[in-house]
């Protein structure tokens, strides 16, 4: 990656300079607006503990969630705040707007190694927009808050494949470094795609194959074993004519899965076993059943524990092991074995030197869910869609916009 990092701009000095940080904190917040998994803002503090202890005035864009380009209180970043404080053992402001009076005069007034988090910046709807005029109008407000001499360091991989305008355009505007995360999944990724050591062994879960059918169409003529597991398992087989019952399932995918089952049928492997519900509740009743033997009226909420062991000889003999998605609805004691069965596999695989990454989102979730030892993989990934586009050989705007 022919950008400069943070280690370029910490060697040129940032004492006394304003610096503009795009974090990702999307964190998950329960219905009492506590964080039930800290692992982004983690992630984000050792870019922003640099920056303080070399004496910038640090301003951080981050967003929470889906807010309709308004501010609404339920996605307000005032938990972050508090959480990134705790981490950094130094306050943390937070404006009342994005750049607006409250984010400008308290940006002026930041000291050397002070913090500002500005409120949720997907509350302003230029962020977001399609108008390059609109989100680089946005982008030379957020430009502001730094001054003249600023910079921009791009640290939230977790939004570097959205042209946004506190990812992209900002870039455009000030002098622009890669922060230590960003840098570091750049390099992880480039090694799943370049250099990965065989046998490589990719494991996809979630609810959906057509969010995952570009990822699968691109890997699966370069690795050696596909394992594909959660609600997108019941679409491939329905595809081999099975009867899922009241399984997810997107009739409009099959064709295209029986496509690839033709293609790669060496490599693609499907669970053998299902654990199924009579309805879609922590409390339901369960039973496993065979994958061709799906009752009528229940629905498929887990991988089988056959499946679990089938996947788990391939997988701890791979040597590269990329994870995106969970098994089943790992939110559940009771359809969770899955997920935690194949993530042991994986940690196996980490034991014996296999090059191990998982891919973010929910499947980072899990890690931390059920309690899984963090350094029991080589990588947990902060961005799940960025990674899965990466690995798709698309460009991802806030990375090319870094590079000179």
């Amino acid at each position: 990656m022919a950008v400069k990092t943070l280690r370029d701009l910490l060697n040129e000095g940032v004492e006394g300079r304003g610096v503009l940080v795009r974090s990702d904190l999307n964190v998950p917040l329960d219905e009492n607006g506590e964080i039930t998994d800290p692992g982004r803002i983690i992630a984000s503090v050792p870019t922003l503990r640099a920056l303080v202890e070399a004496g910038a005035k640090v301003v951080v864009a981050a967003h929470l969630g889906r807010p309709k380009g308004e501010p609404d209180p339920k996605f307000s970043l005032a938990p972050v705040a508090v959480k990134l404080a705790e981490l950094l053992g130094r306050n943390v402001q937070l404006a009342g707007d994005v750049v607006g009076y409250d984010a400008l005069s308290r940006s002026e007034g930041l000291t050397d190694g002070d913090v500002l988090l500005l409120e949720n910046v997907r509350f302003d709807a230029r962020e977001t927009s399609k108008d390059d005029a609109e989100r680089a109008k946005l982008a030379a407000a957020l430009v502001e808050l730094v001054g003249d001499d600023g910079a921009f360091v791009s640290d939230g991989f977790g939004v570097v494949h959205r042209k946004q305008a506190s990812v992209y355009d900002v870039a455009k505007l000030l002098p622009h470094y890669a922060g230590t995360l960003v840098a570091a999944e750049v390099e992880v990724l480039a090694k799943l795609t370049a250099n990965s050591q065989r046998p490589y062994a990719v494991v996809l879960g979630g609810s959906k194959v057509s969010d995952k059918l570009a990822v699968i169409e691109a890997l699966a003529p370069k690795v050696d074993t596909l394992v594909i597991g959660g609600g997108m398992c019941f679409t491939f087989l329905a595809a081999q004519g099975l009867s899922v019952g009241a399984s997810l399932l997107q009739e409009e995918m099959i064709e295209t899965c029986k496509g690839l089952l033709e293609r790669y049928a060496d490599v693609i492997h499907l669970p053998r076993d299902i654990v199924v519900a009579n309805k879609f509740a922590a409390d339901a009743d369960s039973k496993v059943v065979p994958a061709h033997e799906i009752p009528d009226g229940w629905l498929g909420l887990d991988v089988g524990p056959e499946s679990v062991d089938r996947f788990a000889v391939l997988l701890t003999e791979a040597k590269t092991v990329f994870w995106n998605g969970p098994m089943g609805v790992f939110e559940f004691e009771n359809f969770a074995a899955g997920t935690r069965g194949v993530a042991e596999a994986i940690v196996t695989a980490t034991g014996k030197g296999a090059f191990t990454v998982v891919g973010g989102g929910d499947s980072a979730a899990a890690v931390r869910a059920l309690g899984l030892p963090e350094d029991g993989f080589s990588h947990i990934s902060t961005g799940g869609g960025a990674s899965l586009e990466y690995l798709e050989g698309k460009e991802l705007p806030g990375i090319a916009v870094l590079e000179d």
